[in-house]
């Protein structure tokens, strides 16, 4: 693989990141129905836009539709709300952990559906993965219970608050990623996620409508409005469109796990634009989602050696 490529595959997972710290300070006055509407809608529109950049169709074949639909209610509208409603209550930094468990939930799914194969040494780095996020997103009195039968802490606030949203955000994008796949079987990737986009943030807009008193035209700021653009124009459009992109050409569980990176990003943002700071333990699981990665991603590599260079870089199942 060429670091271009990789650094490529890799981009997605750093707008994503960042896009979170981004639109963290928009919910609070904006709502999540909002902001999550208007990260999809613009977004949508710009992929759409650039199709003939590709040389692409806009068209979604009608052998795609029922496929499509699902993705975009699950991946779009659903995935959108869940990550915006736990940004009201979480920071950027833990709420980037949560999300991005799904990795673990698309190397199942893809070992059920499409047989690829997950070696020991991936499954080493798929559980070094889970460790890390254990030591970004559970607070430390719980880990010191768990592990040193310190004194007993209530379970309760694990899941309270935004972690519940968060959780159920990355769900729905493990299910998106999946679904990606068979969405655009007969249509152009990036063409199914700007449409996917566009129509799913329609039912946001709706819902924001109707909902009591919130505003359709939030009273931001420039800089805030900025923030909003990044988050919609890289942060969606561009980060959306490599994404699905690789993941229907990629091997999927060693690409969608690059996704551990992206709390390490979600977590240096915030750190710099939201004063939020990182403890002991957090480093201990940055660099234990580092580690996983690299396993992941290069399983082949560690497991079989002698493997020609050539195959290695050419993704699908192994």
């Amino acid at each position: 693989m060429s670091l271009r490529l990789g650094l490529l595959m890799l981009l997605p997972f750093a707008l994503w990141g960042t896009a979170m710290a981004a639109m963290a300070p928009l919910v609070a006055s904006g709502g999540p129905l909002l902001v999550a509407a208007l990260r999809l809608l613009p977004a949508g529109i710009a992929v759409l836009l650039s199709l003939p950049l590709f040389g692409a169709s806009a068209r979604v074949d009608p052998a795609d539709w029922f496929w499509f639909l699902l993705f975009t209610l699950v991946d779009a509208t659903v995935f959108q709300f869940c990550l915006a409603r736990g940004l009201a209550f979480t920071g950027a930094g833990l709420g980037s952990v949560l999300i991005d468990s799904q990795p673990l939930m698309v190397a199942l799914l893809a070992r059920a559906l499409f047989a690829e194969a997950i070696n020991p040494v991936g499954w080493i780095g798929l559980l070094l993965g889970l460790a890390g996020i254990v030591c970004l997103g559970v607070p430390a009195d719980l880990l010191q219970h768990w592990w040193l039968f310190g004194a007993p802490v209530p379970l309760s606030g694990l899941l309270g608050g935004g972690a519940g949203w968060m959780l159920a955000a990355a769900v729905a994008m493990a299910f998106g990623t999946v679904l990606s796949r068979y969405a655009c079987r007969h249509s152009h990737p990036i063409a199914v996620t700007g449409w996917h986009m566009l129509i799913g943030g329609v039912p946001l807009l709706l819902l924001q409508a109707i909902a009591p008193g919130r505003p359709l035209w939030p009273d931001w700021t420039l800089p805030e409005w900025g923030l909003m653009a990044y988050a919609s124009l890289l942060g969606s459009a561009l980060a959306y469109g490599l994404f699905f992109w690789f993941a229907t050409r990629r091997d999927l569980t060693g690409f969608s796990t690059l996704g551990f990176l992206t709390p390490v990003f979600a977590l240096l943002s915030g750190g710099i634009w939201l004063q939020e700071r990182l403890t002991t333990l957090q480093w201990i699981g940055v660099c234990l989602v580092l580690l996983s990665v690299v396993l992941v991603s290069q399983r082949r590599r560690f497991w079989e050696p002698s493997v020609p260079e050539t195959l290695l870089s050419t993704g699908g199942s192994g």
